[in-house]
């Protein structure tokens, strides 16, 4: 695994990202805003996994990219109370 970079919430994405994993970035921070969630001090952190990116949330939201495919699926944190 390599470290690639940190950046805040709203702010510029790597533009070494592809595009679907940019197009993921905006909607997730889309749907923060939608839902009121304060994430202004929260950051993305984009490491690179066997070449490809994995993009995290502060809040545990994760970005993995299939370069077979061009998509990138998010996968969100799952509270403990839904899982009871």
């Amino acid at each position: 695994m390599q470290l690639g970079t940190r950046w805040p919430v709203g702010g510029t994405a790597p533009d070494r990202l592809p595009e679907a994993v940019l197009a993921a970035v905006e909607r997730v921070e889309g749907e923060l805003i939608d839902q009121s969630v304060d994430a202004s001090t929260w950051r993305w952190t984009l490491t690179w996994l066997e070449g490809k990116p994995v993009v995290e949330l502060d809040d545990g939201t994760v970005i993995r990219y299939d370069a077979g495919l061009d998509t990138a699926t998010v996968h969100e944190p799952v509270d403990a109370e839904e899982e009871e």
